[in-house]
């Protein structure tokens, strides 16, 4: 019988081995490896979850008040091709109620209403670009609805023109009524409130119809304009704006009676409060600054008022503009650069402008009409 004598590192491997057994099978460490093991599974799965796209909805909302002084102005998704709201003429200046008020955040923000990059969008392409983040705000006569609202994650701002929805023909065409428009091609803006609005007005009185539909506005009337339809259905306002651009206008008319109405705000992208709050208050202060008696002619007399109610909305006292984190005078800014809101429809749809529209819905409440801003407290 041969006997192997062990070395002392044989010995004390074997110790170790006793220990670390006992230690491994005890249930405190059997609880420690369980909780290891879960904890590097959940790690594991979490690693192969594949990375959640962005929400297209807020993408760039976030911060825009940031982002938009840090580039230095602000960029604005108009028309471009409705005149009184937002048109741009072969010289390359804007001009419409659509456009000051883009000219009047600019204003509010930068102390300088030319601070604004304008962007053309058609009806189809001006929500996409506006929950991309590709503009800061939406000011493009575009009617407030629910579900544009809530589905599609738009937040809109006061309403800055109350409109209907009407229908333009030809004098010679004997139409007089909606009941008349029977079998009749009309033309409408696809992707737009007026055209659902028609198909709904049709159905329900029993109408047979045939709709000639265009993506571009232009498109839309100009099919008109070669009678390419017997009548054409859009905003009001749109309708007498165009009506005067046609060959001969003095041969067309709009028609006494409403579809719809026609709620027309700008809007910004969902999920940003401190922006649409700044964007809301900026249009609710040419608003207010009619009601003050407040324009861009007596407005340094009104910056030296005692009246407590307008030196705290022109910024005197208090801290209104700096709790939304701009400049306390915004709505002076507002007043100066762009004028109060009588100033804004007068020299683009009203009395001063070429097509005198009378303001109808759009006047103060006092007035009779549906203009009113809350309290600025």
């Amino acid at each position: 019988m041969h006997y192997q004598k062990r070395s002392p590192n044989q010995g004390i491997w074997q110790v170790w081995k006793k220990f670390l057994n006992r230690l491994i099978h005890s249930a405190f460490w059997q609880k420690a490896i369980a909780l290891l093991l879960v904890g590097l599974c959940v790690f594991a799965l979490a690693a192969c979850e594949p990375i959640p796209e962005p929400n297209q909805s807020t993408i760039g909302s976030a911060n825009r008040l940031k982002n938009v002084l840090s580039r230095g102005k602000l960029v604005c998704g108009v028309s471009g091709e409705l005149p009184g709201f937002s048109f741009v003429n072969k010289e390359g200046k804007y001009s419409g109620l659509d456009v000051d008020i883009c000219r009047a955040i600019a204003a509010a923000i930068f102390d300088n209403p030319e601070a604004v990059q304008f962007r053309n969008l058609n009806a189809k392409e001006r929500f996409t670009a506006l929950q991309s983040g590709e503009i800061d705000v939406l000011s493009r006569n575009t009617t407030w609805t629910l579900s544009r609202d809530t589905a599609s994650r738009l937040a809109f701002m006061p309403v800055v023109f109350y409109d209907g929805q009407g229908v333009m023909v030809r004098k010679d065409s004997n139409i007089k009524a909606i009941a008349d428009l029977k079998d009749a091609d009309i033309c409408a803006q696809t992707g737009t409130t007026t055209e659902q609005n028609l198909a709904d007005q049709m159905r329900k009185r029993n109408l047979s119809y045939k709709p000639v539909v265009y993506e571009d506005v232009n498109a839309t009337f100009a099919a008109y304009q070669s009678q390419r339809c017997k009548a054409i259905t859009a905003d009001r306002s749109a309708l007498v704006v165009r009506r005067t651009r046609l060959a001969d206008p003095e041969n067309h008319v709009v028609l006494d009676f409403v579809i719809s109405k026609e709620p027309l705000a700008p809007a910004v992208g969902d999920g940003d409060s401190k922006w649409s709050d700044i964007v809301k208050w900026i249009i609710f202060s040419a608003i207010e600054a009619e009601d003050l008696d407040i324009s861009s002619t007596n407005l340094s007399t009104q910056l030296q008022s005692k009246n407590a109610e307008v030196r705290r909305f022109l910024g005197v006292d208090g801290s209104l503009g700096k709790d939304m984190g701009i400049a306390n005078d915004f709505t002076a800014r507002v007043v100066k650069h762009v004028g109060n809101y009588a100033e804004i429809y007068d020299r683009n749809l009203g009395k001063d402008s070429p097509f005198k529209l009378p303001r109808g819905q759009n006047e103060l409440w006092k007035n009779g009409g549906l203009m009113y801003a809350p309290p600025f407290r």
